[in-house]
């Protein structure tokens, strides 16, 4: 409710009007937003009704309408890879897309009434996301659950599974009252309100920042260490300028971020192991 009375007002000051066009499509900011579970979205453009479905079972359906999936692929990935190419482009109008199954987010409660679903939503604008919210996970129990499918992920090879943050369910275990949170992507919000189709109409400040040279390692000081060159450049794209970062880099966190960067990138590079990645990090050390 607060979401959408929230862009419905910054349309209306903005514009003077709940509508704006952005390229071919009118857009209504128009309070009340539609609303519908993430099951039913797939549903509704697919036919096909996957709750309570296992993961041999879902890749059936992909078979069965086009969508590729690979075996590193959890059951949470696949929905998440269905949904992204059968539904969520249709969502041209502001829609709330509630009720992800609890695959999908590691970090978020479960939901009240149904435990294999999460409170969860995302707020879909012209066919993208513009918004993520949910209600912060706080069960420190149920969370280390959530890491360990996660880590049984990552030795699977998906490459952008969570790793176990033991500070984190530390914490927890302290004590966290209910909290929740919501991330809006002000740049989209932007290019929406102001009928921009490219993200670069509206990034301002980016282009007027002085250029900072930054301290880099060259190629020979990675592989004395027995970092391929080829993962130099991906090293360095996670962050990890020097070899110095490297000996300061979590082994887990690394492995998920370079192998992140192959994958979104498609450098198509065999990726290594958590075991290669923990060597080049006590490497470094030395």
């Amino acid at each position: 409710d607060f979401t959408e009375k929230m862009l419905e007002k910054i349309c209306l000051d903005v514009n003077g009007t709940t509508e704006v066009k952005v390229g071919e499509n009118t857009i209504n900011f128009k309070t009340p937003f539609k609303r519908i579970t993430m099951l039913d979205a797939i549903k509704e453009h697919t036919g096909i009704d996957i709750s309570g479905m296992d993961e041999a079972q879902l890749r059936e359906v992909c078979k069965k309408i086009g969508v590729e999936v690979d075996e590193t692929m959890g059951k949470g990935k696949i929905i998440d890879e269905i949904f992204g190419e059968k539904c969520e482009g249709h969502y041209i109008q502001p829609t709330f897309i509630t009720d992800y199954p609890i695959e999908m987010s590691p970090l978020t409660k479960r939901h009240r009434n149904n435990p294999e679903l999460t409170e969860r939503f995302e707020l879909m604008v012209n066919g993208k996301e513009l918004c993520n919210a949910y209600s912060e996970l706080n069960d420190p129990i149920d969370q280390r659950l959530r890491f360990e499918e996660q880590l049984r992920l990552s030795e699977k090879g998906d490459d952008e599974a969570m790793f176990i943050d033991n500070d984190f369910i530390r914490a927890l275990e302290y004590g966290m009252p209910p909290t929740s949170g919501m991330g809006i992507g002000m740049d989209r919000l932007v290019m929406l309100m102001t009928g921009q189709t490219t993200i670069q109409e509206v990034l301002l400040f980016p282009q007027m920042r002085p250029e900072k040279v930054q301290k880099r390692d060259n190629e020979a000081a990675y592989t004395t260490i027995n970092i391929p060159a080829e993962w130099v450049a991906p090293i360095q794209k996670a962050g990890y300028l020097t070899v110095a970062d490297v000996a300061e880099a979590n082994p887990n966190k690394m492995h998920q971020e370079i192998c992140g960067i192959n994958k979104k990138y498609k450098l198509e590079l065999a990726n290594p192991t958590i075991d290669d990645v923990k060597k080049w990090v006590e490497n470094a050390k030395r």
